[in-house]
């Protein structure tokens, strides 16, 4: 019977033969609470019965197809560990130079909304960080189309004690006026879904993936609606897919004249987020 992790890592990759190397050297190191180098360090360590029970199991879930941060329970983001569950995204390490634009831009007593937050992977990162550059007087608003989202998000925004007002929300419709909105929105093509990791479309609600036919139906409903709902001179930070750029150009310059829009790309060199100021 495999005793050391070097053993348990072969027959975790005969077991789970369709899982991503990567997820399982992730999974391991997570129950095992180790550093990527001490992973690597520590092949010949032994486990002991209860970390081999456990780890058998989680393997065999993999196996399955399960991510493996919905067998762990939790996804780390910008540092935090944020729990998840099926049926709410898992956070990007994209989605982490998202929030770090968007802190550089806080000022004190700020209104920010989260929109379609999931997780609330995004206000966790930013209340926290904003408090370490000493932003004061910060007030979160975070929304979502699902039930299930909002609930975990809760449960993380209570981990960290993070006041938020917590709304169901299609879009904008029902919420008031803020100085910052900051989303992760679904902007993943119907024509992407042949090309996706089939692990992500059986795992991940598709609500959060997927943007339409071209990938930007949320950002028109949003274009048309973000008016009424940001205070003067009120700026919106976003993420979008990487080939949608051009259209997204376009669909701003017709909709939105009068705000200043700067688009950025990530540290991959894709263009990745986008920067709104209304110049009202």
């Amino acid at each position: 019977m495999p005793k050391t992790l070097e053993e348990i890592r072969i027959k975790a990759g005969e077991t789970a033969e369709n899982a991503l190397p990567e997820d399982i050297d992730y999974l391991l190191s997570e129950r095992l609470n180790l550093t990527p180098s001490e992973f690597q360090l520590k092949q010949d360590m032994v486990l002991s019965d209860d970390q081999i029970k456990q780890i058998n199991k989680d393997i065999k879930k993999l196996a399955k197809g399960i991510s493996p941060q919905y067998i762990l329970g939790y996804a780390w983001f910008l540092g935090y560990k944020i729990q998840v569950q099926r049926g709410v995204l898992i956070p990007r390490f994209e989605t982490e130079e998202l929030v770090e634009w968007t802190l550089h831009n806080l000022k004190d007593g700020d209104s920010i909304l989260d929109l379609g937050t999931g997780s609330g992977c995004i206000t966790v990162a930013l209340a926290k960080e904003a408090e370490k550059k000493g932003i004061k007087d910060l007030n979160f608003t975070v929304s979502d189309v699902s039930d299930s989202a909002l609930r975990i998000a809760e449960e993380n925004l209570l981990t960290y004690d993070i006041d938020a007002l917590v709304r169901k929300a299609n879009v904008l419709i029902g919420l008031s006026k803020f100085d910052k909105i900051v989303s992760n929105p679904p902007y993943i093509k119907e024509s992407e879904r042949k090309v996706m990791d089939q692990n992500v479309i059986d795992n991940e609600p598709s609500t959060a993936l997927f943007g339409g036919k071209n990938g930007i139906e949320f950002y028109k409903k949003f274009a048309k609606q973000v008016r009424e709902h940001l205070n003067s001179h009120g700026e919106f930070f976003m993420e979008f897919g990487f080939s949608e750029e051009e259209e997204l150009k376009q669909l701003f310059a017709q909709e939105l004249p009068d705000f200043e829009i700067e688009f950025k790309k990530d540290m991959a060199g894709k263009p990745r987020m986008l920067h709104g100021r209304w110049q009202k």
